[in-house]
Parts: structure tokens; C-alpha cells; sequence
């Protein structure tokens, strides 16, 4: 993945994150683009966190917090090996809820063991995987956990708006799901066997039309077999064409 989804995913975090605040009711206290006081001290090697002054939360600049979102967040996920669409939704969720816990519940979603570690199994069974699905299927379980949360009634507007806003985002960047990411419809309509069985449907039809019997298809009319093959065939180059151009 290019620096250029890096850039993409931080300019969508930026435009959910505000300035600076400190609402007495979330705990993550003083929070300037989204760093917290807490973050910010470890990142600048201070201990205990509580010795960094609010005013450098609030001094903070964007340059500063984009290599701390890049260090602490895109690279914790390895956001960068993952597919356009699925980094987004997993960065955004990192930076709101950590990424240990965006990290499993990617696994979740993946069907892999939830170690809250990205290494090779999770990363196959992410491009393996249709985009788009995992996007919805992972923001659904973040919109699950936060609303289980204590502070959930005093910020859960704001967090649904957030996520789904970054749905939405992160759908529009997914990849065009292929038949090699899950789309089972090729596999159904596929190969030889649709031309063979179309064209058994085909004679049997005209067979009967011509007046031979055929008691083994006394179920179906001539003129229905007739058009059910001539359906298969044109569906089926259909979703081949249609998929070709996916």
C-alpha cells in the first residue's frame, strides 16, 4: 500500500477528530485531533503521563499527530497491507477504541484466531475477503461495542454519526468484490457443465417440438425448455461479462 492511503485514511481521521477539548465526562481527558494527554506524554517519553501540561495537548500540531497516528495506529495495524476500504474502517476504529481491540474484532470478522496481533493469517484472510463485507461487518461489531459502553448516552450520537460516516468512507475506497474474494455466483454458473446441461435443456425442447417423446422430461413443456436454456446461456455470459469488467 501506497503513502497515499496513509494520507487519505489520516485526512477522513482529522475531519472526525475537532480540536482541542477536554469534556469532563470522557475519560480520556484533554484531547487535541484526537491524541490524547495520556498518548501524547508516552509518545514524548513522559512519566507519569500526568506531569505533560494540558497546554502541550493543546500546543499540539498536525505534523506531530500525524507521526503519532502513523507510529501508534496505522503501523500498530499494519493498516498498510490491508485492502483500500478495510484500512480505513480498521485505522479509525484503532484510533477511537486502541488497536489491540480493532485488531480483534478484525479477526472476528475474519474467522482467524483474535490474538490482537496482524501477522500473515490475518492479512491473507483480509485480501482473501470481500472488502466491502468485512468494512460493514466490522463497523457493525465497533457500533456493538460502543454501545455497551458507560458513556455511550453521552457520546453515542457523535460515535454513530463517526462510524458511519467512516462506513460510508471506507466502502467507497473497497475494491469491487471479484468471484475470487466470495462471490459464489460464477461458481454456481460455471464451466463446461452450464453449456452442457444448457444444451441437453435445448434438444429435449426441440426434440419434443419435433414430436419425439421424452418421458424422462414429461415435467417441462417444450417451449419452457426451450427458453430455460437460452436463459442459462445468456446469464450466465452475462455475470462472466459482468465480472470481467469488475
Amino acid at each position: 500500500m501506497t503513502d497515499g492511503r496513509f494520507d487519505a485514511c489520516l485526512a477522513e481521521i482529522f475531519r472526525q477528530e475537532g480540536g482541542y477539548v477536554d469534556h469532563p465526562a470522557d475519560p480520556g481527558g484533554a484531547t487535541n485531533m484526537g491524541i490524547t494527554r495520556k498518548t501524547l506524554a508516552g509518545w514524548r517519553n513522559v512519566s507519569p503521563w500526568w506531569d505533560l501540561p494540558k497546554t502541550e495537548v493543546q500546543s499540539l500540531d498536525r505534523d506531530e499527530a500525524a507521526r503519532i497516528y502513523q507510529a501508534g495506529y496505522w503501523d500498530a495495524c499494519r493498516a498498510g497491507e490491508l485492502p483500500p476500504g478495510v484500512d480505513l474502517a480498521v485505522f479509525d476504529f484503532a484510533v477511537n477504541s486502541g488497536p489491540a481491540r480493532a485488531i480483534r474484532c478484525l479477526q472476528q470478522v475474519l474467522g482467524v484466531a483474535a490474538d490482537g496481533l496482524v501477522g500473515p493469517i490475518t492479512l491473507a484472510a483480509a485480501n482473501r475477503s470481500s472488502a466491502a463485507r468485512t468494512v460493514d461487518a466490522l463497523c457493525d461489531r465497533r457500533l456493538g461495542f460502543l454501545k455497551g459502553l458507560s458513556t455511550f448516552p453521552v457520546f453515542g450520537r457523535g460515535w454513530i454519526r463517526r462510524v458511519e460516516t467512516v462506513r460510508a468512507a471506507a466502502l467507497a475506497a473497497a475494491p469491487i468484490a471479484s468471484a475470487t474474494q466470495g462471490d459464489q455466483t460464477m461458481d454456481i454458473l460455471s464451466g463446461y457443465k452450464t453449456y452442457i446441461v444448457a444444451a441437453i435443456m435445448l434438444i429435449a425442447g426441440l426434440a419434443q417440438m419435433l414430436g419425439i417423446d421424452l418421458p424422462a422430461l414429461d415435467s417441462g413443456s417444450a417451449g419452457s425448455l426451450v427458453l430455460e436454456s437460452l436463459a442459462i446461456l445468456f446469464l450466465r455470459k452475462g455475470l462472466k461479462a459482468d465480472i470481467g469488467k469488475a
